[in-house]
């Protein structure tokens, strides 16, 4: 048996992270992604909310207040996730549509960053109906223009 080398080069890692198993799995994988390489995880709370059209004034003030904690919240369960095990990272909040924030981190990372490999790591949905009707993963699967890694 032999073992892969992993490739040279820098290696960013986008996460898609909001606290679910799914998304503590990713962000496991990642880390284990990037051991032994020059890299980065860049780890992106995407607060997402279906539609602000029926709200008022202060009902949208009081959602972003509810995303800055969830926000926070993310932040510290990241770092408890992420530190001591040797991999640079950084948190980030994108807001709307959760794969179209996943992928726009990605691009902008990847456009910014000549000669780096750049890739999404996202969980898998644990939820059945979620592989037939869709979800952030299936979503991205269709219209990732990078690399995608979808973690069971």
């Amino acid at each position: 048996m032999t073992t892969a080398t992993p490739p040279t080069g820098f290696l960013r890692l986008i996460v898609g992270y909001d606290g679910s198993a799914p998304s503590i799995r990713a962000l496991d994988a990642a880390v284990r992604f990037i051991q032994g390489r020059a890299g980065q995880i860049e780890v992106v709370y995407v607060a997402h909310l279906s539609s602000l059209a029926m709200l008022s004034p202060g009902a949208i003030a009081e959602v972003e207040s509810d995303f800055n904690e969830i926000e926070q919240e993310l932040r510290v369960a990241a770092a408890e996730q992420l530190n001591g095990r040797g991999a640079a990272w950084r948190f980030r909040r994108r807001e709307g549509i959760i794969a179209d924030q996943l992928i726009a981190a990605a691009t902008d990372v990847h456009d910014a960053s000549v000669g780096e490999t750049v890739a999404i790591v996202v969980g898998s949905s644990s939820h059945t109906t979620h592989r037939v009707v869709g979800s952030v993963a299936v979503s991205l699967a269709r219209h990732s223009p990078l690399p995608l890694v979808i973690v069971p």
